[in-house]
Formats: structure tokens, sequence, C-alpha cells
């Protein structure tokens, strides 16, 4: 039995590498659906579909909780599937089975506030809005996930969402260090003239970006906080297993990487990430 990690591509390395030094004797199988990334520009049904097809795979190969690290795949998916399709799934396997996101815990690590947390009056004595910038695929933004649910929880924090199309796309093809320097610079520099000055805190709200956050700090003014969902999500999950002994992780440290795409060697950007070149397998 093993922890499932689920993308579109290889954003969700950094929740799985994060996962993996919280949980290092636990077993792991990371599943990229390469051959439909990115998921940004798809349709919501589609979506659906691609991520339950992804996670059926995850539990063939033995996974008993999938974490879903991808911020598309998460505001589209998720709830739907939890309501409609992991029920049945459970006792087709026969065993106890979920699929958990990345946004609860962001928007938790952002909020400073528990998910189950909801304000329930208007404070009329609030002397200053900030500003949290989220930089994310056209599909998570169309979502409003992160405005919507910052919103029951903290009314003096605004969010706006940034769609930043066809940067994930270019780092999963490895794309060179310079021209996503500029095209996160566009982006970071969308957001300011759109809510006419930076943003207090920024949360890259695509796991893909995460292997360039050190583009976005130095695009961000100095000093700007950047929430990292890898440390969210571990932190999250940490509190989850904590509440669910029920289940299996496998304890021989075994890791496992599948691919629908093409099978073999990844970019030379993942490696550089990851430390260590990276091949992926049939899956």
């Amino acid at each position: 039995m093993a922890i499932g990690v689920f993308d579109s591509g290889v954003g969700g390395l950094t929740v799985h590498r994060e996962l993996t030094r919280r949980f290092p004797d636990r077993d792991f199988v990371y599943l990229a659906d390469q051959a439909n990334a990115p998921y940004g520009g798809r349709g919501g049904e589609e979506i659906v579909e691609l991520t339950r097809a992804g996670c059926e795979r995850l539990f063939e190969a033995g996974a008993n909780v999938i974490v879903l690290a991808c911020n598309t795949a998460s505001a589209i998916a998720l709830r739907r599937l939890q309501q409609t399709w992991v029920p049945e799934a459970r006792a087709r396997h026969g065993r106890p089975i979920n699929v958990l996101g990345i946004i609860v815990p962001t928007i938790e690590a952002a909020t400073g506030l528990p998910w189950t947390y909801e304000r329930t009056a208007v404070d009329d004595k609030i002397e200053a809005i900030d500003i949290t910038g989220v930089f994310c695929t056209a599909a998570t933004a169309m979502s409003r996930v992160y405005e919507i649910e910052i919103d029951k929880r903290r009314e003096d924090l605004a969010v706006f969402s940034e769609p930043c199309p066809g940067l994930a796309g270019l780092i999963e093809l490895g794309a060179p260090t310079e021209e996503l320097k500029v095209v996160v610079e566009d982006h970071v520099d969308a957001l300011r003239r759109r809510i006419g000055r930076h943003p207090d805190q920024a949360i890259l709200g695509c796991t893909h970006y995460e292997i360039v956050a050190d583009l976005f700090a130095a695009a961000l003014p100095p000093g700007t906080p950047v929430i990292h969902q890898p440390t969210a999500v571990a932190d999250a999950l940490s509190r989850y297993f904590e509440r669910h002994p029920e289940y299996d992780l496998g304890g021989s440290g075994r890791r496992d990487f599948l691919t629908s795409g093409k099978a073999g060697p990844q970019s030379e950007l993942v490696g550089q990430f990851w430390g260590a070149p990276l091949t992926f397998t049939p899956a």
C-alpha cells in the first residue's frame, strides 16, 4: 500500500518531494498525466474525468490515499469525486481509500485559520485590507475558489487571481530559465497594474510554479511572503494521518514514478529541481 500523488504533469513533484521528506519510510507512487497536460485550459467535465481516471490508476497501483497535487484538479474535480465516486471506489476496492486536495491546506496557511472556521459577522472596524495575489491556471482563476473560500474566513484579506496561461506548459517542457523569467515578470507586473500595487502576500496556485519559485520571489518586492503549497500540504497530511490510523501506507520507502505520456527521462529543468535525473515508467 502507498500514498499516491497525482498531477497533470511534473508540477506535483514539488509536493511529492516534501511529502517524501516528511514521511521517508512510507511508500509512494506518483502519476503524471502528461498525455493530457496541462489541465488549465480544459473544460470542467473533461478535468473531472481525467482526474477520476488518474485516481483509479493510482488505486490499482496500491495507493490508499491520493493527494491531488494539482490546483486545477483540486478546484474543479475534487468535490465531485469525493461526493459521487470515492464511496463507490472504496466499496469496489474493498479497503479504506480517499482522495485529498491541496487547496484546503493552502487556504489554511494563507488565512492562519482552520478550514472549519467561518466568520459570522462583518466587523466595521477593519482599518486596513491586505491583498493576497494568486498566480494560477485559467481554470483555477475561473473557479474563484481562493476568492470565495478566503472571504468566508477573513474579511481583511482581498484576493486577486492572476491567470498565467501557458506557464505550466513551458515548465513542463523544460523551457530555458530566461524565457520563464520574462513570463513570470510579465504576470507579476500584470497583477500589480490591475490592483494598483504589489500584493502583500502571494500564493503560487499551481504546483508547476513551485519549480520556478525563485523567479516569482525575484519578480515580487523583496520580503513578500509566498505561501508554499508543498509545506502546507505536508503539514495538513500529517494531521490527517493522525486522525485516520486506518490507512496502510507501506513502510519500505518505495518510490514509483508513472506517466501516461512518453516514458523515460524528464527534462533537465525537472532534474535540476529534483536534484538528480528522474525517469518515469509507463502508466
